[in-house]
């Protein structure tokens, strides 16, 4: 099992000198790295694995909020924790509970930080979101804590709305035929979408005078008062389907020698996994989707060729066990499983397609 890793970075030496120093406890739970500012940091990532970054947002030359970025392009199954000075307590309850980030607010008792990290390595549930899961809120919230001066252009469909901040206030939105507030609620409740930064932009004007905590606070009121109950009834059932699928997935956990089983759509999107505790820093499930997609695919095209129609179950005998791979019938989804060699393939098989209708009901 690999060894878990935490890289705080920090402008502060004083600071990550007396972190490592306070954390030192931990050595026998993961690898404490401290860096000084962003550019190391990503020198740290890309030679080896981090599990938790813990870092401030408002740094010189690289800002934090570049280093975020840049995480969320590379290694988006990093945890991160930001350290800022400049929060409310009521933002970060917010922010704790919606985003993909854990908040702590400068000056901190070394204890609470201890806590966060602690779970993050662990997994503990309350600290499950990944950097991949950034929304909207969370990057306008990473402006104002970085006082940076920019412009955040959000597209949605043919819709394009931009967001300006000055020395991490919003004075400006623009969507459409509306500006001000009203441009900011809109382009907020926007769900999905692309952006980019324009940095160092300055607005044309200055349509916005609410402080921005206040400011993203009633954004995300109405964001949830927005929500449909059909909107609510929807989300709610699919949380039903994955708790039913999940727990398919848990009861094929327990054969011999497993590793991973997973279910993917036919365009190869992972909608719900379970991996073997031992096998976790190996494998990353984001790393290998691409690969596996691209397997099932090209398994597809060639039952076609074949004159065969659609594959049922691709096994593949490795060096170091098996992979198979079982299409769910009529639902445009598949099944990975990955076991070892003390595993026996007969069972297996059999455990699974003992498992399939109600993996398939599930869907």
């Amino acid at each position: 099992m690999k060894e878990k890793r935490v890289l705080v970075v920090d402008d502060e030496e004083d600071l990550t000198w007396s972190i490592s120093r306070h954390l030192a406890k931990d050595k026998d739970k993961y690898e404490l790295i401290t860096v000084n500012n962003a550019l190391a940091a990503l020198d740290i990532l890309s030679q080896v694995p981090v599990n938790v970054v813990v870092s401030d947002i408002r740094m010189p030359e690289i800002s934090g909020l570049d280093l975020l970025l840049e995480i969320r392009k590379n290694y988006p199954d990093t945890k991160v924790i930001i350290m800022t000075a400049y929060g409310s307590s009521e933002v970060q309850q917010e922010a704790n509970a919606r985003g993909c980030f854990k908040y702590i607010e400068k000056p901190f008792e070394i204890q609470e930080l201890r806590q966060m990290i602690l779970d993050g390595v662990e997994d503990k549930k309350g600290f499950e979101g990944r950097i991949s899961d950034m929304h909207l809120s969370d990057l306008i919230q990473m402006h104002c804590l970085g006082r940076l001066t920019n412009a955040l252009h959000v597209q949605k469909d043919q819709y394009i709305g931009v967001i300006y901040f000055e020395n991490g206030d919003i004075i400006h939105a623009v969507v459409d035929n509306k500006e001000g507030e009203e441009a900011f609620y809109e382009i907020l409740s926007w769900e999905g979408g692309s952006f980019s930064v324009q940095r160092g932009a300055k607005a044309p004007k200055e349509t916005i005078l609410k402080g921005w905590q206040t400011l993203l606070l009633e954004g995300l009121r109405r964001l949830d008062e927005s929500r449909s109950p059909q909107v609510q009834e929807f989300e709610e059932e699919n949380q039903k389907k994955q708790q039913r699928m999940r727990s398919v997935l848990e009861r094929l956990s327990d054969v011999k020698g497993f590793i991973l089983c997973a279910v993917f759509d036919s365009e190869g999107f992972p909608l719900n996994s379970v991996i073997n505790e031992a096998y976790k820093q190996n494998i990353k499930l984001s790393e290998i989707a691409p690969s596996i997609a691209k397997l099932h695919k090209q398994i597809e095209f060639t039952a076609v060729d074949l004159n065969m129609d659609e594959s049922k179950e691709m096994i593949l005998l490795l060096k170091e066990g098996f992979c198979v791979i079982s299409n769910l019938p009529e639902k445009r989804a598949y099944l990975l499983f990955l076991a070892d060699q003390t595993s026996n393939l007969a069972l297996l098989r059999m455990r699974i397609k003992s498992e399939l209708k109600d993996l398939i009901e599930a869907l």
